[in-house]
């Protein structure tokens, strides 16, 4: 691995994932002061947590929620500062081996034009499900995730890479600036893949590489988050990109939410159909950022 990378994760009121996602980067070939935990507003006893048990890496507490591309930007200024060659974004309920990691480094350092690279992603409750090969451009797919996997030794170029596990090139980055804290939820890293296609940086999942993401952990509250920020930032996304074709994919999309909203409904799931109507409503008005407590009546910000 001749690429310096720093790997940053993120912390939200679960410290348990977060310290085991801690000791399994810590026992790959990465030195500590080159993992980043960053914690986003969580409640005082996570926060002591972090503290207490995570002292041998880089830490950094905010005192709000900053969402996904918040916290990230927190710890991609400084690592930018720093000159490292790439960073690794990883979720906290996610694992990579050193194998895996030592193919995505290689394919940034033998692969100019990639700016970032991901490796395909398997359930880690259901290890032969695949859960993403890479995805779609969000503003024309509902179901973005790409389901083939891809080939032993070969580099699928794609839309965008989830951001669950994905490899940024700095350079890149210095570019097209970090993660569009707009979307503050699920978005931002195929923006930035947007973004970086257009400066002819490659977006590829590497079929060499592999990471597995538990996907169980799932309260009501936290199902009615995703759901909202889903449809949200899909009419972001078309306003940042598709601006031509904006009123005929907020369209496309506001059918989409009345069909769910109301199959939500009839399945007496109130607060899913809550969550995506008021998803389609704010991705019309224009309101982006966190929105936790209005979608959860104040139960979570």
């Amino acid at each position: 691995m001749s690429l310096t990378v720093a790997t940053i994760i993120l912390n939200w009121n679960q410290a348990d994932d977060t310290l085991a996602c801690v000791r399994a980067v810590e026992a790959l070939p990465l030195a500590p002061e080159r993992i980043w935990v960053v914690d986003n507003g969580s409640a005082p006893g996570d926060v002591e947590r972090i503290r207490r048990e995570c002292s041998g890496v880089r830490l950094i507490f905010s005192e709000t929620n900053k969402g996904f591309a918040g916290g990230n930007n927190l710890a991609l200024v400084e690592i930018l500062r720093a000159g490292y060659d790439a960073v690794l974004l990883l979720n906290n309920d996610a694992t990579v081996d050193a194998a895996s990691l030592e193919h995505l480094c290689a394919t940034l350092r033998n692969h100019p034009a990639v700016g970032i690279v991901g490796p395909m992603l398997w359930d880690a409750d259901q290890p032969d499900r695949l859960l993403a090969a890479g995805g779609r451009d969000i503003a024309h797919h509902l179901s973005s995730h790409l389901h083939e996997p891809v080939r032993w030794g070969e580099l699928r170029e794609v839309d965008y890479v989830p951001g669950t596990c994905v490899l940024i090139r700095a350079q890149m980055l210095r570019l097209t600036g970090l993660l569009d804290e707009d979307f503050f939820f699920g978005g931002e890293v195929a923006a930035l893949c947007k973004a970086g296609r257009a400066l002819g940086y490659g977006c590829v999942v590497d079929g060499c590489a592999r990471a597995n993401h538990s996907i169980r952990r799932s309260s009501k509250i936290r199902r009615s988050l995703h759901a909202y920020y889903v449809m949200r930032n899909r009419f972001l996304f078309i306003r940042r990109f598709y601006a031509r074709k904006k009123i005929a994919l907020y369209l496309l999309w506001t059918a989409y939410a009345v069909y769910n909203g109301l199959l939500a409904t009839i399945q007496r799931d109130s607060r899913h159909a809550k969550a995506i109507w008021q998803g389609c409503l704010d991705g019309w008005l224009g309101r982006v950022g966190n929105q936790n407590a209005r979608v959860t009546g104040g139960q979570i910000s």
